[in-house]
């Protein structure tokens, strides 16, 4: 009924945000750097409502780490909790899915977790820059730029 509707209509304004996007925003200069930042001001302004899964952080953690910027890892976290809602786990549907997916088009293996989130959750846009997300036929990329 209505209430149905309603979920429907949330959830097609809710939109996945890849690690991507906050680690241009605080990375040196860059193209996608303004762009990015703007993407982070809309949202921070609650004319975009998003969220993600527990893998982004996992990936940004890793990487800053990875990098010896440890302050910064913790900074990008702190910055997506602060604007994501809601945060999925990664499930065992999750990983069913994203094997599916992966026989199904040629994506790396995160990106194919990503896309299984979503689309276990009836979210079909992504804010990122990564192209990979093309290949999706059920999903479609924002890019910031």
């Amino acid at each position: 009924g209505v209430f149905k509707a309603e979920i429907r209509t949330f959830q097609m304004s809710l939109y996945f945000l890849d690690s991507n996007i906050i680690m241009y925003t605080l990375g040196g200069p860059h193209t996608l750097k303004t762009p990015c930042v703007r993407i982070l001001e809309k949202i921070h302004s609650a004319r975009m409502q998003v969220c993600t899964n527990t893998e982004i952080f996992q990936e940004i953690l890793y990487r800053y780490y990875s990098l010896d910027k440890k302050v910064l890892a913790h900074q990008a976290c702190d910055i997506l909790k602060d604007i994501v809602n809601p945060i999925f786990p990664i499930t065992h549907e999750d990983i069913e899915k994203a094997m599916s997916l992966l026989k199904q088009y040629t994506i790396p293996v995160r990106d194919a977790v990503h896309a299984a989130t979503m689309l276990n959750h009836n979210i079909h846009h992504i804010l990122t820059t990564d192209v990979h997300f093309d290949k999706i036929h059920e999903i479609t990329r924002i890019h910031p730029g």
